[in-house]
């Protein structure tokens, strides 16, 4: 580990598709485009086995059929932009894929040949067990997977080229030890962590705002003392839009929409810059929590791109959506060197 040091310069967020919920929407909801509740998805059918194998072949479109490339069908065919590694640093990228085993007939081997990251972290993935997969296998030896309680629900999972020296799933203080279950991996290395995480959702009409709130306590107060021992790398679906410049209609949703909330957005700007930081510059000694950088939006101060979409209305094509899938940092442990989307 100490021969490879973890520095997400080239690390990148993948845009994904709507959630589910999005199909019973109003057409003038779907101007707003709020992500709703991952409470509400559909579950998947009951796998057969206990096992679910993803064969190792060509999984395109049936019929080799061809989609547009700015639509949250598929996986564009020919994947551009992709920047080459950087020599000396480990790529880690973040992808929302709204079902691990739906995923796999719209392009998730395209992506991940192209991108090539060194560590993969897939939330929502709506696992029931724990799948074989001779490409993933082949490609990372180290996998862990976090499996919700409720069948075909939420999910985490990161895929390693590193081992790490520990992985935790637990929030130690939560009163609900349910609401982790398929939200959480924690990976130690030698020099940092790197937490992956599928953020409890406030729900429509903020319905499990409570669980939000709970969630948002226990894991800010379990970030901060992995952080107090080494540096963290925090990334994933964070479910929460930060600022105004991260949702398309960012008035018609503000307190009415899961993601962007006062109660959300504090909360997470509290995690980037803690008020005990700003009040430790007055105590020499002090012992405060460090700050976090918002990585995308650091490299990108004024600019609006989302990585959420709804299915309604073709708000992918026509840009509608929201930012809620990104990484963090400790500030030294940000570059600029590479793209970062």
């Amino acid at each position: 580990m100490s021969s490879q040091p973890v520095t997400p310069s080239s690390s990148r967020i993948l845009k994904r598709k709507g959630s589910s919920y999005a199909d019973t929407m109003t057409e003038s909801q779907a101007s707003s485009s709020s992500p709703g509740s991952d409470r509400d998805e559909r579950p998947l059918k009951r796998s057969k086995s206990s096992v679910t194998v993803i064969e190792d072949d060509d999984v395109s479109m049936a019929g080799g059929s061809r989609i547009l490339k700015y639509t949250n069908m598929t996986i564009p065919e020919v994947i551009e932009g992709i920047p080459p590694a950087t020599p000396g640093t480990v790529k880690i990228c973040s992808w929302n894929v709204a079902g691990y085993r739906a995923c796999q007939k719209k392009g998730f081997r395209r992506y991940v040949e192209a991108e090539a990251p060194d560590i993969l972290l897939l939330t929502e993935t709506k696992m029931n067990d724990v799948p074989v997969d001779p490409f993933i296998d082949n490609l990372y030896p180290h996998r862990y997977w976090n499996i919700a309680t409720k069948k075909g629900y939420a999910g985490t999972a990161i895929f390693s080229k590193i081992k790490p020296l520990n992985v935790t799933y637990v929030l130690p203080d939560i009163a609900t030890p349910d609401l982790v279950k398929g939200r959480l991996v924690i990976m130690e290395f030698e020099t940092l962590y790197f937490i992956g995480t599928y953020v409890v959702n406030a729900g429509q009409k903020l319905k499990t705002m409570d669980s939000k709130i709970e969630w948002q306590r226990a894991f800010t107060a379990h970030l901060r003392h992995l952080d107090s021992q080494k540096p963290v790398i925090w990334a994933g679906d964070l479910n929460v839009a930060p600022t105004a410049k991260d949702l398309s209609n960012p008035k018609p949703n503000w307190n009415k929409s899961a993601g962007y909330t006062a109660i959300e957005t504090e909360a997470f700007a509290e995690i980037l810059n803690p008020k005990e930081a700003e009040d430790a510059k007055e105590s020499e000694g002090s012992t405060s929590p460090g700050k976090f950088v918002d990585v995308w939006r650091q490299m990108n101060p004024d600019e609006k791109d989302f990585t959420y979409y709804s299915f309604l209305r073709k708000c992918r094509e026509k840009g509608i959506g929201w930012r809620l899938d990104m990484c963090t940092s400790k500030t030294r442990y940000v570059s600029l060197r590479g793209p970062f989307s």
